[in-house]
């Protein structure tokens, strides 16, 4: 089991930034990724890493703003935020597989199973 710990939530303005880490260890993985969830909606995948870290992946809402990457150990992942919008506003869930991933699966929320407790992030117009 990987146990993953997230962190870099918090409250900020339009058009600001933030940067999420998250923190793995126990058993190693193939892939990681951030998914979020707004009060109300379905958990999305945000940006993941994928077929042992050579490819990236993100959800057309979030392309040009945020940024994903992994630490040279590959246990720590981050998702740079930038250009911040009031409809980025969730819960922000760190998640990884041990499974070799394809472009098609990578953001899939059933692709992944382990998941960290989330931390919040709020942007306000």
């Amino acid at each position: 089991q990987v146990r993953l710990v997230e962190s870099g939530g918090g409250s900020v303005q339009a058009g600001g930034s933030l940067r999420l880490s998250c923190a793995a260890s126990g058993s190693s993985y193939s892939s990681m990724a951030w998914f979020r969830q707004a009060p109300g909606k379905e958990r999305e995948g945000v940006a993941a890493v994928y077929a042992g870290g050579g490819s990236t992946k993100y959800a057309d809402s979030v392309k040009g703003r945020f940024t994903i990457s992994q630490d040279n150990a590959k246990t720590t992942l981050y998702l740079q935020m930038n250009s911040l919008k009031p409809e980025d506003t969730a819960m922000y869930y760190c998640a990884t597989s041990a499974r070799m991933l394809a472009w098609w699966s990578a953001l899939l929320r059933a692709s992944y199973n382990n998941w960290g407790q989330g931390t919040q992030v709020t942007v306000s117009s």
